[in-house]
């Protein structure tokens, strides 16, 4: 099951996009499944399977899932379901995490090599050998670019500091002007002073 460059046809390249397909778990179409062969676990959201109608079905078990960054998912339970890939139905089970995840359901290494299929992040395509042959479930993905969308950085304002300004020059103070003016005040005090030591009759 050899990938070649025409099975990279119609991509945008370059990316870094991840590999999301739809599938089928009892007639029910489910959008937004990640396949990941990193991942040691399959996983599926409580939501999906409240909307499958099928949360009776979910056995108590309680499991702590560890992410890349160390956070810690406690699982809900464990859920068993049919899921049906290019026409091959395997029954897989599932962690049920309550968790705000970005996808619907996650495909691990579990369900990847059960179906003893390939992926490829950079064909985005998905090949498994089914009886009727190999098949490809191409991946979605302007689905993959909406889901992993990274915000643009938005440029902030430079505001000037008081560093890039020119600093206000003092207007030069004249000390003669100051020292006349001081020595001037102390003639006029000495004048006064001997004028009234003339005029006391004493």
């Amino acid at each position: 099951m050899a990938l070649s460059d025409e099975d990279a046809e119609g991509i945008v390249q370059p990316h870094n996009d991840a590999v999301i397909i739809s599938v089928l778990i009892n007639k029910s179409r489910i959008k937004h499944v990640l396949i990941d062969p990193s991942i040691s676990a399959n996983i599926v959201r409580s939501r999906v399977v409240e909307q499958l109608g099928l949360q009776d079905q979910i056995v108590a078990a309680v499991w702590v899932l560890n992410g890349f960054n160390m956070a810690c998912e406690t699982t809900k339970g464990e859920i068993t379901l049919p899921m049906n890939t290019a026409g091959t139905i395997q029954e897989t089970q599932f962690y049920v995490v309550e968790g705000d995840i970005r996808y619907n359901a996650l495909f691990g290494r579990p369900w990847v090599h059960n179906m003893m299929a390939v992926p490829s992040t950079l064909h985005q395509v998905l090949k498994l050998p089914t009886p009727g042959g190999i098949k490809m479930v191409y991946g979605e993905q302007s689905v993959a670019k909406e889901m992993f969308v990274v915000n643009e950085v938005l440029p902030v304002p430079v505001v000037p500091t008081l560093r890039n300004t020119k600093p206000i020059k003092k207007p030069k103070s004249n000390s003669n002007h100051r020292c006349r003016s001081q020595s001037d005040r102390r003639n006029e005090e000495l004048t006064r002073k001997m004028i009234t030591e003339f005029r006391d009759p004493s």
